[in-house]
């Protein structure tokens, strides 16, 4: 058993072992999201331009919210309980189809 641990320990250190990290020279740069898209748009000379319709008012009519926010929550309470409802009466189903078959 002992055995068994030891050579368990030993096979991480080993190839930990073969890697050198004895030359600090070379220069680290940590691996993010920003360097694939920085090479990506390297050659990318067009400045952002203004959308003048950008935060142009809707037209009157036209998809104006018809609920307030105590409105939605409610609806959404509700609907959760619904949905819980529903679930607690399959899981009495499938119980009862369970006993059923005993």
């Amino acid at each position: 058993m002992k055995f068994r641990t030891a050579l368990i320990l030993a096979i991480p250190l080993a190839l930990a072992a073969c890697g050198r990290s004895d030359n600090a020279s070379t220069e680290a740069e940590a691996d993010t999201v920003e360097i694939p898209a920085n090479e990506a748009l390297s050659g990318v000379n067009e400045a952002p331009v203004v959308d003048p319709n950008a935060n142009a008012t809707l037209p009157a009519g036209e998809a104006t919210p018809t609920q307030t926010e105590e409105e939605r929550i409610q609806a959404a309470g509700d609907s959760a309980a619904d949905t819980a409802a529903a679930a607690a009466d399959a899981m009495d189903d499938a119980a009862t189809e369970e006993e059923r078959q005993q």
